[in-house]
């Protein structure tokens, strides 16, 4: 290989980068990159190119995928999970001044009135945990799932929490959790996101933040799939334009790129030359996922989903597709949660939306053996206060607050133990007093499952190594199985 040799003298020699090497060499990165990739398709190659590439975990995985079922505003964890005789005791009374010290809260008093859940609990399973009578579908796969009592916060307001608990920071910018799972992991799917984003409900607050690649490159971006008319926008063609005029125009795009790419090496080409790919591809593969037509009644009665009905019950449906088409990371977004005022009916509601298809997701992946290889996480971005909040002037009253310091969530399937309950939380259920489990000791926990070590998992932007937990977290070793 004949390269030019050049002289940097001074400052000038800091400039030397690969990409010189590249740039300058007869060969050209270019050229290398394009003889793998055909010698991908010859089956010269071990391995397929692109970012979404299947990459090796730095352990042997419990997990191959994540459905991330996260409940925005923050469902009461005292009126679905966690009894408190106590408040049933001290219902209507202050909370003792010692209890709440030097604590924050959104928009109630610290010396609000105590209240007691709203429903009745009742044991489960042969696990004997303790559920709201709200949620009976969970309660019949009570035994498949591990509940955490203890799980904790920094953030107390609605858009921070939610990026924190996606993406490990509250400030916006910030690669999200399905984005590192997709950079460390890759993909199995060739035809669909490795990435893939269901909402349902009124909205986040977090936004688009939740799903971000942040400074990673925009290849491992969540991608949102709309409930009616296309999955994507734009997916079809527009009039006029045939399939062989899309694939020579295509074509040419990519050969144009590539010669870009080979010229500065800028990441981000590399992501343009795969989304053109995978746009094409999803033009067949994204319609058959979103059509259920095929699916059995008794399939869309055990989730609840009525046909041509958008729903989070249809979501559920569509994310075991997803997970059956190789899709790496899922997240499941429903909002409607921040229940300041009427938690007991704003939870009937709640609930009736998502109860029986979050239980019918666990016993549907587990009869078609894929929950062994599939985490389901299911949790909110905090939990709700002890305390009553009323406020005539905004029209509250009976609901409950912002409460960061406890909160509980459930996980199932992907190496998880199963059929037990984590951490407990004061008479109150105010404080942790045992086994607190941090946001990004989950974070580590769902890494560890699918074979990624937490704090080898790093990205160097602007001069540091960046990671999803920061410099925290521990994996949570009594979840495991």
């Amino acid at each position: 290989m004949n390269c030019q040799v050049r002289r940097w003298q001074g400052k000038d020699r800091l400039a030397v980068t690969r990409r010189h090497f590249f740039r300058d060499c007869g060969v050209g990165v270019g050229k290398i990159a394009l003889a793998s990739m055909l010698a991908a398709r010859r089956g010269w190659a071990d391995e397929a190119t692109g970012p979404m590439a299947v990459k090796p975990p730095h352990f042997a995985p419990r997990a191959k995928h994540v459905i991330y079922l996260f409940m925005a505003g923050a469902p009461s964890q005292l009126d679905l999970f966690d009894p408190k005789p106590a408040l049933v005791k001290y219902d209507g009374q202050p909370v003792p001044a010692s209890v709440v010290k030097d604590q924050r809260y959104a928009f109630i008093r610290p010396d609000s009135q105590l209240m007691s859940a709203r429903y009745r609990f009742a044991k489960y399973g042969q696990s004997g945990a303790e559920l709201s009578e709200i949620i009976p579908h969970l309660a019949t796969v009570v035994d498949e799932i591990a509940i955490i009592k203890s799980v904790y916060t920094n953030q107390f307001n609605h858009a921070p929490a939610q990026i924190f608990v996606n993406t490990g920071s509250p400030l916006p910018g910030r690669p999200s959790m399905g984005s590192w799972v997709t950079y460390g992991l890759g993909s199995e799917s060739e035809d669909l996101p490795g990435f893939v984003v269901l909402s349902s409900g009124a909205g986040i607050s977090g936004g688009a933040a939740n799903w971000s690649s942040g400074f990673l490159p925009t290849a491992y971006q969540g991608v949102v799939f709309r409930s009616q008319g296309d999955p994507i926008l734009n997916v079809s063609n527009p009039a006029g334009v045939d399939a062989r005029l899309q694939r020579e125009s295509l074509d040419l795009i990519g050969e144009l790129n590539r010669r870009h790419w080979a010229e500065v090496g800028d990441p981000e080409i590399e992501t343009r030359i795969a989304a053109y790919e995978m746009a094409y591809r999803m033009q067949s593969s994204a319609p058959e996922l979103m059509d259920l037509s095929g699916e059995s009644d008794e399939t869309l009665e055990l989730y609840g989903v009525e046909r041509g009905k958008p729903s989070f019950a249809a979501n559920c449906l569509l994310a075991r597709r997803l997970v059956e088409r190789g899709v790496r990371f899922i997240n499941l977004y429903h909002e409607g949660w921040d229940h300041h005022s009427d938690v007991k009916g704003g939870l009937k509601a709640l609930c009736g939306q998502t109860d029986r298809a979050s239980a019918a997701l666990v016993l549907d992946l587990k009869r078609r053996g894929l929950l062994d290889e599939t985490l389901v996480v299911w949790g909110g971005e905090f939990g709700r206060t002890p305390m009553v909040e009323s406020n005539a002037a905004l029209g509250r009253s009976m609901g409950r607050d912002h409460h960061p310091q406890a909160f509980t969530m459930w996980l199932a399937g992907g190496g998880i133990r199963l059929g037990i309950t984590l951490g407990a939380t004061d008479e109150l259920g105010f404080h942790v007093v045992e086994d607190p489990v941090h946001v990004h000791d989950l974070q580590a926990t769902i890494l560890h499952l699918l074979g990624l070590d937490h704090t080898r998992l790093t990205y160097r932007f602007q001069g540091r190594d960046y990671r999803l937990t920061d410099v925290h977290g521990e994996v949570v070793r009594k979840l495991l199985a």
